[in-house]
């Protein structure tokens, strides 16, 4: 078993970082450098660094796991031993959070008002209406990856949101009244990056895809009106929730590769006549 702890290059981690090919990320600095902190890198969780043995167990073991602390020194390099000795593949990020910050990551504000990052094997659970299309699904994707990976999800008749939240510890969503919902002319996804303060350039080229879909003003962007019809249309196919929102995840995922890395390229028919066709 390899218990070596390997490093992961900051621009390595950004490139997958956001997506379904990203590691789940854990934040190990100390308690006390971790307690001042007002922010993570986003996507991540915190666990305490010296005690391994009492949440490694709670690791999923299907992925990759990087962990990061202040400058990448001794204290993520004995933590990655430590998981990567209970099996689970390791790495750790060069440079730490500090590296992180100075390339430009995208960070996550900590909440206290709902827990965020959430404690030990007590993921932060999210409810709102059923029959999810747009918002409620581009919600979950944006939780997943960018503010609690372990997120848990549930889908309830709108007159029994707030009851659900308050009987499960949930955090209600994209329903009047709450926290996280529509502002202004602005929809629930917008304010989930407004107030974990999610400083990602690909992320806010998304929001206003969504915002425009979601909205009712298409208009807003070129692909809004695309996601719309996407969204109704597996709706229309897909009558569980669930299945809806793993569907609408792979959605997601693409539309931000779209916007991070390929917004510019272009397909023309160069077989038909056209040209510069990829």
């Amino acid at each position: 078993m390899d218990t070596v702890a390997r490093f992961i290059a900051v621009a390595d981690l950004r490139r997958v970082h956001g997506s379904r090919l990203g590691p789940l990320i854990i934040d190990v600095r100390r308690k006390a450098a971790f307690a001042p902190a007002t922010h993570l890198v986003s996507g991540a969780i915190w666990r305490d660094p010296f005690a391994v043995e009492t949440w490694a167990h709670f690791v999923p073991r299907h992925r990759e796991v990087v962990v990061y602390c202040v400058h990448g020194h001794e204290i993520s390099k004995n933590t990655a031993s430590a998981l990567a000795a209970t099996g689970l593949r390791m790495s750790f990020l060069e440079g730490g959070i500090e590296a992180w910050k100075q390339a430009g990551g995208p960070l996550t504000k900590k909440l206290l008002m709902p827990l965020i990052p959430s404690p030990i094997n007590q993921p932060s659970i999210w409810v709102t209406r059923e029959r999810p299309k747009i918002d409620r699904v581009a919600c979950p994707w944006l939780i997943r990856r960018f503010i609690d990976p372990l997120a848990e999800f549930a889908y309830v008749p709108a007159d029994q949101v707030l009851d659900y939240a308050s009987q499960h510890n949930a955090i209600p969503y994209d329903i009047p009244g709450v926290q996280f919902t529509h502002r202004g002319d602005k929809c629930s996804f917008d304010a989930l990056i407004t107030d974990f303060e999610l400083n990602d350039g690909p992320l806010n080229r998304l929001a206003a895809i969504v915002r425009g879909a979601d909205c009712g003003i298409p208009a807003l962007t070129l692909q809004s009106s695309g996601l719309l019809a996407l969204s109704v249309g597996l709706s229309a196919l897909h009558a569980d929730d669930h299945t809806m929102l793993d569907k609408g995840i792979d959605l997601y995922d693409a539309l931000y590769a779209w916007a991070g890395h390929a917004a510019d390229e272009m397909h023309h028919a160069a077989l038909f006549g056209g040209a510069g066709a990829k």
